[in-house]
């Protein structure tokens, strides 16, 4: 089944509805020019209320490796995503001091960018448009790539199922798509994930007609 993380999470809320829709996981952004920012005890208080099968994702630009460990370390984050310039130097010192999971996001515009992606030495990659705008890319650039993917940018309830059927994506990541005025919706949020799990089970029958 597709997984999903709802990302950009900030509020007592967010978490309740993540829970009841039982999300793969939850993104904190650390970013501190994001309109999306949350600070370290803001995080350390919504991770303590999110249910534990859920993972929580720190979202950072070039962070200091320290401050990144000492988040996983303090059991606010469970996996680290990577925004910014960080290179596989970067992500191999990372890997040094931590086994959890690491997600290196890249932004797709040309065949030449899905090159790097594919060859990034990120435990899972995280394919987007970029900026956080809402904005979806040519989803046609990306058709072939074979390892597992989280697909983001512009991602809403209208169009996830296309997404599905078209890439048949590990997980899906979105952020704009579930808010309204700035602010997460939770009927937004529930259509969502209401979306992908029925395209999932129409694309499951599907394979056994």
């Amino acid at each position: 089944m597709t997984k999903i993380k709802f990302c950009g999470l900030s509020r007592a809320e967010d978490i309740i509805a993540a829970n009841e829709l039982n999300v793969d996981y939850v993104g904190f952004v650390f970013a501190p020019k994001s309109k999306r920012f949350i600070n370290r005890p803001k995080a350390r208080e919504l991770k303590s209320k999110l249910k534990p099968p859920i993972k929580a994702v720190g979202v950072f630009v070039n962070e200091s490796i320290n401050n990144i460990k000492s988040m996983l370390d303090e059991n606010i984050i469970d996996m680290v995503q990577l925004h910014g310039d960080e290179g596989d130097e970067y992500i191999a010192a990372l890997k040094k001091i931590t086994d959890n999971p690491i997600i290196k996001a890249f932004v797709i515009k040309c065949a030449a960018d899905v090159i790097r992606a594919k060859g990034s030495k990120a435990d899972k990659i995280l394919l987007d448009a970029g900026a956080g705008v809402g904005n979806v890319f040519d989803w046609s650039l990306i058709k072939d790539v074979k390892r597992d993917y989280f697909l983001a940018g512009g991602l809403t309830a209208q169009n996830v199922g296309a997404a599905i059927k078209a890439l048949a994506p590990y997980a899906l990541d979105v952020s704009s798509g579930i808010e309204t005025g700035g602010k997460k919706d939770g009927e937004k949020m529930k259509d969502f994930v209401a979306t992908v799990k029925n395209t999932d089970i129409v694309i499951s029958k599907g394979q056994y007609l």
